[in-house]
C-alpha cells in the first residue's frame, strides 16, 4: 500500500502554464539515467576545473562563488521524461559571471563538455553555455545541495531539459570540435522547442518516458540507502 502511495505521488498531473508535453510533480525527486547507482561521496572542498585539452585554465571553488555573491533564483525544473517541478528556489551565481571571474574567454571554444563526479556529462554549444539563464547552484530551497540533490555544486540550466543541469560538478572541458553525443542527448535540449531527443519524435517519447517516472524515481531513492 505504501509503495502504491509513493508511486501516485510520483505520477505527474496536468497543470496550466507548463511547456509543451510537460506535467507537474509536487516533489523534486532524485532522478538519474543510472538510478541504481548510489551518488558519489561529496568532496570536502569541491572545485570545478576548467580545461582546454589537457591544460587546466582555472579552478572554481566556493571561495570564488562567494566572492561573486550568491543570490536566489526562483525557477522551474523540467525533466526530459515530462515531469516538471515549479517554483524551486536555487541559490548560486550566474555562470557567465563565474567565467568572467575565472578569466575564461571564448577564444577558440565552440562547445563545452560538462562533467560530473558520477561519470555523467552534458554537452553544450558555447552560446548556450555562456548564457544569462544558467547558474552554478550551491543550495536548493534554503538547504545546501547534498548527495540527493546533486551537491555540493550543480549546474542549473532552467531553459534546457534536466539532463543539462549536471549534478556533482567536477569540470568544464572547452572544445573547438563538436563532442560525440550520447545516444539520447540533444545538443540544445531547449524545453520551449521540445528538443527531447536528437532523432525520435517527441510525441512518441512523451508516453514511453512518462511511464518510467515512478520506477526510476523509486529506484533512485532506494539507491540512497
Amino acid at each position: 500500500m505504501r509503495s502504491a502511495t509513493r508511486q501516485r505521488k510520483l505520477w505527474p498531473y496536468k497543470s496550466g502554464g507548463l511547456p509543451p508535453g510537460q506535467r507537474r510533480l509536487d516533489v523534486m525527486p532524485r532522478f538519474s539515467d543510472m538510478p541504481f547507482n548510489s551518488p558519489p561521496n561529496p568532496l570536502p572542498q569541491p572545485v570545478i576545473e576548467v580545461r582546454r585539452a589537457s591544460e587546466v585554465l582555472a579552478t572554481i571553488d566556493h571561495a570564488l562563488i562567494e566572492s561573486i555573491g550568491p543570490r536566489d533564483f526562483t525557477r522551474d525544473f523540467h525533466c526530459v521524461t515530462t515531469w516538471s517541478v515549479v517554483g524551486l528556489v536555487w541559490t548560486g551565481v550566474p555562470l557567465a559571471e563565474v567565467l568572467v571571474a575565472a578569466e575564461i574567454a571564448q577564444q577558440d571554444t565552440e562547445f563545452v563538455v560538462v562533467r560530473s563526479a558520477d561519470q555523467g556529462r552534458a554537452n553544450f554549444v558555447w552560446d548556450d553555455f555562456d548564457s544569462s539563464s544558467i547558474f552554478v547552484a550551491t543550495h536548493l530551497n534554503g538547504q545546501a545541495l547534498d548527495a540527493r540533490t546533486g551537491g555540493p555544486l550543480r549546474l542549473v540550466a532552467p531553459d534546457r531539459y534536466g539532463y543539462k543541469s549536471v549534478k556533482h560538478l567536477t569540470s568544464f572541458d572547452l572544445r573547438r570540435d563538436e563532442p560525440r553525443l550520447p545516444a539520447k542527448e540533444h545538443l540544445r535540449a531547449r524545453v520551449a522547442l521540445e528538443e527531447r531527443h536528437p532523432k525520435i519524435s517527441t510525441r512518441l517519447l512523451r508516453y514511453g518516458y512518462r511511464a518510467m517516472i515512478p520506477p526510476t524515481a523509486l529506484a533512485a531513492r532506494r539507491s540512497m540507502r
